[in-house]
Formats: structure tokens, C-alpha cells, sequence
């Protein structure tokens, strides 16, 4: 919950990836009816074939997958009831003002007041929000079979979590006030200009500094899987020599997959449950879907899409603080927007500013997502690949959600929707091995 109040200044961190927890190596053949004939194409039926991959999946954990994925619905809202419940405590309480008054007795240098209030405040929220936070990224992660750490362990990475975001918060509160303070009248202009810089610099710093901290990246030496990924990547320009392997398994059996970096840090990095989980089919899909994010420039189109919505956030922002604080800020104790003691009245106005906007954003990632597979389709060139593992994704993913679910919750396209893709290029294209027999065989055309 604090990394969410922080991302709420932040803008917007990208993450994008996969997951499962499907444990065979070896997927099941494509179903009749999705398979294709070399001599007779025209007679595949992409939505038959869709379907029919679909139907694949037992209703039980069909049935699973939906209660998971529609439980988090829910989680949303308690999210933001549980934002807005803490910050209206600490206004009301004057439990803010207090950290404030005791900053202000500590220190003279107003940097150092920040750091004073910002601190303990973030302590008190992260205490506040550890019993949902428990809930909803240990026991039901459990409960679903989606995550293998045992308490001590996930706890641990909790504290670390904790002490990068007291380390990285506090930095950016720093310059949020001194902003305020600065420029008292066009603070949420200059605000927002902040809360972007600092979402770049953490979006792309970090795959390469941050999650080492979580997980050890190894070398990928298996030249079965690396040489068709650097081949990818050598034909899209990406300028790695190298694939590296994560240890996600000890924390989850989701599989995963990132090309991230800049100015000579770009890396290749894939988790070992995608290695035990999926064949070279499905990792060839995969990898190319996390390079077309990188060829199509998605970190900086998202960051600058967020944006936008960051910049309005705080346009929104300015006006309601201002009337907020006219009509009770003698009673919370906050004198304006160079206060720190309004820190919560901030983020409860924006927390509900995104809240209310979670279509939108969702629907920004999820055009992304789609623009990713078209790629990733047309390199990787595996469609029943990109079929299993839509399906693989089933199992934390409603597979087949109604338009109206897919536009409010769904940040990435639906299974059926990228099966459809995966039939509807299939269709269009003989598979690889055909064309390579026909190439390989002129008697045969």
C-alpha cells in the first residue's frame, strides 16, 4: 500500500509481464479444429479455432482463474477506500499536523523538515495498510497456488520494499515542497513536471538496479533457448549480447519476461519458471512480445501518456485543495500546499482522481499490450506459441471476460482476444515448418 501511495506522485511505474502457473514443460497439441492445412487454408475458421483452444481448459479451473481475477475487483475498491479511510484519519485525527509541528521543532532547514514528516508518515501509513496488504499479496496468493514463499521470506522482501520506498519517497517529497514553496500559485504545473521526471527515472532504473535486489540474474547458458532469442533480437537492433535467467520461482509460479534498459544497460531477462513452464514455442512468443515493447519505444510513449494524466491529476488536484483546505484546513491544521501536514488531503484527492480514471489507464496499457503482441505475432511467427500461452495466462486471467470487463479492468487484452489474433494470423500465414517444406520442396507447389 505505501509503494501504491507513492506511485500515486509518481505517476505511473511499467511493469509488464506474464504469468502462470501451469507446470507441464510440454503443451498439449493444438486442438482439430485449430490446426491448419497447407493444402487447404481457406477452409480454417479462426473464431472456431479460438474457441476450440478455449474449450481446452477444464471448467474447474476456468472457474478459478475468473474467481481470482474477478476478486480483484474488489481489491481495487478496497484499496481505495482503505487510501482514502488513512488519509482522512491522519487530517482528522491532526495526527498529521502533530508530525508536522514535530518536524518543525526538530529542524530549521525545511529539506529536513520534509524528511522529518515524510518518514514517519510513511511508516504509520505502512503500518495502517499491512493487514490488506497481507491479504491480497501473501494469503491469496496462497490460497491460489500463485506464489511459493513462505512468510519470513515474502516479510523480508516487504522491509526492503519498505526501505526503498522511504529512500525514494522522501526524495521526491523533498522536491515536491521545495517546488510548493517555490512557485505557491503554479505548484501543480512544476508538481506534475516532477512526479513525471521521477516515474522515468525509476521506470527505467528499475529493471536493471532495483529487482536485482529481489532476485539473482544469471547468465541463460542453454543454447537451445538463448540463440533463437539473440537471433530476434539481432534482427529488431536490440543491442544485447546476452539473455539472463531470474529466480522467480523461489517467490512465484508466475512466468515472466522483460527487454528493459538504456544508454548500454539493455538487457534480456526471462524467469526460470518460464523456462520449466513453457516450450521454445511459447518462450519464442514471449520474448518477442517483451522486444516489440522495446523496439516500439512503449517505456517512453507510456510515460509520456501517463503523463498527461499526471498533469491533469494535478490540475484537479489544485483547484480541490485549495477549496478543501478553505473549508476544514483550520481544523486539520494545514496552512497550503507548501504544508506537508496536507501531504494525506494530496494523495486522497488524487488517489480518487485515478481511481475514478481506471479505464482509461488501464485502457492506455492495454492498446500497448496489443500493439506488443501484433509484434510479437509477426516475429516470433508462433501462432499455436502465442495460443498456450494466453492460455497459461488463464490461470490468473479471466480468459473470456465481457467487452464492458475488458474496458474497466483489464490491462492487458483478454486470452480470447489474443487467441483471436493468434487464429486470425494463422490463417493468414502458413505455419513456418510448411512454408520451410514447400521452400525446400518446388515439386510440392
Amino acid at each position: 500500500m505505501i509503494n501504491r501511495l507513492i506511485l500515486l506522485l509518481l505517476g505511473a511505474c511499467l511493469t509488464i509481464g506474464l504469468s502462470s502457473q501451469a507446470r507441464a514443460q510440454q503443451a498439449p497439441a493444438p486442438p482439430p479444429t485449430a490446426r491448419i492445412s497447407a493444402e487447404n487454408p481457406s477452409a480454417f475458421d479462426p473464431g472456431a479455432a479460438t474457441q476450440a483452444w478455449l474449450d481446452t481448459v477444464p471448467a474447474d479451473k476456468r472457474t478459478k482463474s475468473d474467481a481470482y481475477f474477478e476478486g480483484g475487483y474488489w481489491l481495487i475498491l478496497w484499496n481505495f477506500l482503505l487510501v482514502a479511510a488513512i488519509s482522512i484519519f491522519l487530517l482528522a485525527s491532526r495526527i498529521s499536523a502533530r508530525l508536522r509541528d514535530f518536524a518543525e521543532r526538530a529542524a530549521r532547514f525545511k529539506p529536513l523538515q520534509t524528511t522529518l514528516y515524510a518518514i514517519p508518515y510513511m511508516l504509520l501509513v505502512y503500518v495502517l495498510s499491512f493487514p490488506l496488504n497481507l491479504y491480497e499479496h501473501f494469503y491469496r496468493e496462497h490460497q491460489y497456488g500463485l506464489a511459493t514463499q513462505s512468510f519470513a521470506p515474502w516479510f523480508g522482501e516487504q522491509l526492503v520494499a519498505l526501505g526503498l520506498t522511504l529512500i525514494i519517497g522522501t526524495v521526491l517529497l523533498i522536491v515536491l515542497y521545495a517546488v510548493f514553496r517555490r512557485a505557491p500559485r503554479t505548484w501543480w504545473i512544476w508538481g506534475a513536471i516532477v512526479a513525471v521526471i521521477f516515474s522515468c527515472a525509476v521506470t527505467f532504473i528499475a529493471p536493471v538496479y532495483i529487482e536485482p535486489l529481489f532476485n539473482t540474474y544469471k547468465r541463460l547458458n542453454n543454447p537451445e533457448i538463448r540463440d533463437p532469442i539473440l537471433a530476434m533480437a539481432r534482427a529488431n537492433e536490440i543491442p544485447v549480447k546476452q539473455v539472463f535467467e531470474v529466480d522467480a520461482s523461489r517467490q512465484t509460479t508466475r512466468v515472466s519476461a522483460n527487454v528493459a534498459g538504456f544508454l548500454g544497460t539493455t538487457r534480456i531477462a526471462l524467469n526460470d519458471n518460464l523456462l520449466k513452464q513453457c516450450t521454445l514455442p511459447e518462450i519464442r512468443d514471449v520474448m518477442a512480445h517483451e522486444m516489440g515493447h522495446y523496439v516500439l519505444n512503449h517505456a517512453a510513449k507510456l510515460i509520456t501518456y501517463f503523463g498527461i494524466f499526471v498533469f491533469i491529476g494535478f490540475a484537479f488536484s489544485r483547484t480541490l485543495f485549495e477549496v478543501t483546505v478553505r473549508r476544514w484546513g483550520n481544523k486539520w491544521g494545514i496552512r497550503g500546499i507548501d504544508d506537508p501536514a496536507g501531504l494525506p488531503l494530496l494523495v486522497l484527492i488524487l488517489s480518487t482522481f485515478i481511481f475514478v480514471l481506471t479505464p482509461f489507464l488501464n485502457t492506455v496499457v492495454r492498446v500497448t499490450e496489443r500493439e506488443a503482441d501484433a509484434f510479437g505475432i509477426n516475429t516470433a511467427r508462433e501462432p499455436d506459441g502465442m495460443a498456450k500461452v494466453a492460455l497459461k495466462l488463464g490461470a490468473y486471467r479471466k480468459l473470456d471476460p465481457t467487452p464492458l470487463e475488458e474496458f474497466i479492468f483489464f490491462d492487458h487484452p483478454s486470452g480470447r482476444v489474443r487467441i483471436r489474433m493468434a487464429m486470425d494470423w494463422k490463417a493468414a500465414n502458413l505455419p513456418a515448418g510448411e512454408s520451410a517444406v514447400l521452400e525446400s520442396n518446388p515439386a510440392a507447389h
